[in-house]
């Protein structure tokens, strides 16, 4: 018979990509799965289904984190979840792999706590509307209305989630080609009409080039290409670009003198690139 804790780590690598999902940010997943744990072990009632009871108390202490006054207040459009390596982090074989990228858990966070809740529970833990119902404390109706509308959010993303890894290694190495040389006919060939980038340099903003803080997210080729090609042109020189992994997907990290600086990737659909995510946040740059 297992022990207590044997259970719990046996199911950690799923609390933490649910917790990581739901949030964003894997130090403070790590976080509310230590809290998970000391309620586990303190808990005072038998469970006949520990995976459904670990994963219902960390979905509630991810909701009572995202209606925190501070997450409200932190909360901005351009953003981006801190990058990961899944195989250094444990994730590499959790539920729901494809919905770790960076293009799917950026939408995630433009749902609501509860939309991304029912979402989760539905799609990928396979929760009744019932269970989540209860757990979100609404009617089974109103739970079907919020799995609806979260699915309506993430149907296009969904595409690029059918991408193969070497379609998308095929996409990066092109963009990154094309962003070298500043092309801009050739990133605005490569770029679908509505793509859209974000960048995100920490809570203070940064500098990209001669830009500094962007208003928010690019939309557009005709805005998305010139200003690749600009501060491509303009930036740090002596960067060296290295291949990576970033959330299961083909990504590039840009290291000057031994140190993470800037991480990409991108997601495509229909052989053009459909998002651009350029995470140079200091604090989330230590897991890629």
């Amino acid at each position: 018979m297992q022990t207590d804790t044997e259970v719990f780590e046996a199911h950690r690598p799923s609390l933490l990509a649910l917790a990581y999902r739901m949030l964003g940010d894997f130090a403070r997943a790590e976080d509310l799965v230590q809290d998970a744990w000391l309620r586990w072990e303190r808990r005072d009632v038998e469970v006949d289904a520990p995976k459904a009871y670990l994963i219902k108390t960390v979905t509630r202490l991810c909701l009572n984190e995202l209606d925190s006054a501070r997450v409200r207040r932190e909360a901005r459009d351009d953003r981006l979840p801190e990058p990961l390596s899944l195989e250094a982090n444990g994730l590499e074989r959790v539920e729901g792999l494809d919905e770790l990228s960076m293009a799917f858990v950026v939408l995630l966070q433009r749902l609501s706590g509860a939309e991304r809740a029912a979402l989760l529970l539905h799609d990928i833990f396979d929760f009744s509307h019932a269970e989540i119902a209860t757990l979100l404390g609404r009617s089974a109706p109103a739970s079907r209305k919020l799995l609806e509308r979260a699915r309506r959010h993430v149907a296009d993303e969904r595409r690029s989630l059918e991408v193969s890894a070497e379609e998308h290694r095929r996409l990066l190495a092109a963009f990154i080609d094309a962003a070298t040389r500043g092309d801009v006919e050739a990133l605005t060939a490569l770029l679908a009409d509505d793509v859209v980038l974000i960048a995100d340099a920490g809570p203070d903003g940064g500098r990209y080039g001669r830009v500094r803080n962007l208003p928010g997210p690019l939309v557009g080729a005709k805005k998305v290409a010139p200003f690749v090609a600009a501060v491509t042109a303009q930036g740090a020189t002596g960067a060296e670009v290295r291949a990576c992994e970033i959330n299961g997907r083909p990504g590039v990290v840009l290291v000057v003198e031994g140190r993470a600086v800037t991480a990409l990737t991108v997601s495509g659909a229909e052989g053009r690139v459909r998002g651009i995510f350029i995470q140079a946040d200091p604090a989330r740059l230590s897991r890629v």
